[in-house]
């Protein structure tokens, strides 16, 4: 690294304008299983729930990945021969901590590339991370990975990183879309790191997402006070119940809400009036899992190839490292 940090953001055009939020939440909403999409869970409360919900012993995936990040990172940069690491999604970089300081470690580390949709996040952790690695370069781009990837800048020997299980909560055609368009920014020398969820126990995956202290259930409600909040809604959460199950047949944890009596919501902001019967369920979040077959036949249809697979010590969570098929 050089001795001289270098800062600089780059803001797309919003993508969460109150005309585009409404458009969403009436296609999702006027469907024969209602829907919302997940990204709405996210305020400040739903931030700071979902950071709780990492945190507790039911919920695996985030130490189970920190652990093969921990053990694997040294190998993960010398085999990738990574410069530059590309985080999509990156909140405040927590995920990614011990890649950074392997590349630092390696000498390789020259520039970091947060992607995130929250302007404070990627202000906050470069601002963090040039002081803790004098003389690095961060270019944080705030922005929607569904729409804005074509932001990243151009780079050499860059390491693309999509951790946390993210890319279960696509949909299989968005997930198929997604790393094509990561595909198509990738160099001969990049290397793509994504976070899998993997197959396992019904019970064990039911529990991650119906933990005892109802955490989950609250972060899960938060979609309706957002929806309140930006759209001037009057749903009740508390008139609605957490569920989360395991669909076998998709293979996908599915949380939804479900109407605790026959109900009519106004959303004034959306210029929709939406009725609930009771026992009505409404769909919020998928989160697929994954074997690592699977991982390798989804990266090939985006003409990527699996070239290692990561699991922490009990097989419970997948890091695949990949890169263009030559």
């Amino acid at each position: 690294m050089t001795t001289t940090s270098e800062i600089t953001i780059e803001r797309c055009a919003p993508v969460d304008e109150p005309d585009a939020i409404a458009a969403e939440v009436r296609d999702g909403l006027t469907r024969a299983l209602k829907e919302l999409p997940p990204k709405y869970f996210y305020d400040e409360r739903g931030s700071q729930l979902f950071d709780a919900i990492t945190a507790l012993p039911e919920y695996y995936p985030t130490r189970c990945e920190r652990e093969i990040l921990n053990r694997r990172a040294p190998e993960i940069v010398a085999a990738t021969g990574a410069r530059e690491l590309v985080e999509l999604g990156s909140g405040t970089a927590s995920k990614t901590r011990a890649l950074l300081y392997a590349m630092a470690g390696a000498g390789t580390l020259h520039r970091y590339v947060p992607f995130d949709v929250d302007p404070s996040v990627v202000e906050a952790c470069a601002e963090e991370l040039t002081e803790l690695y004098p003389g690095l370069a961060v270019h944080g781009v705030v922005g929607d990975f569904g729409r804005d990837l074509d932001r990243i800048p151009t780079g050499e020997r860059r390491l693309f990183a999509f951790l946390g299980g993210t890319i279960g909560n696509l949909y299989p055609a968005e997930r198929a879309a997604f790393l094509a368009r990561v595909a198509r920014l990738m160099g001969p020398g990049d290397r793509l790191l994504i976070g899998t969820d993997l197959v396992k126990d019904r019970a064990l995956l039911e529990a991650a997402y119906n933990d005892s202290a109802g955490v989950t259930a609250e972060f899960n409600r938060n979609v309706l006070r957002v929806l309140n909040a930006n759209l001037e809604a009057d749903f009740d959460p508390a008139a609605f119940e957490h569920v989360a199950f395991f669909d076998e047949a998709n293979s996908w944890i599915e949380m939804r809400l479900r109407a605790k009596g026959a109900q009519t919501v106004r959303i004034a902001g959306a210029a929709l009036e939406v009725t609930f019967e009771d026992g009505e369920e409404l769909r919020t979040e998928i989160s697929s899992k994954f074997t690592r077959d699977a991982v390798a036949r989804e990266l090939d249809g985006a003409g990527l190839r699996l070239d290692a697979f990561h699991t922490d010590g009990g097989g419970l969570f997948g890091l695949a490292v990949a890169s263009l098929v030559s």
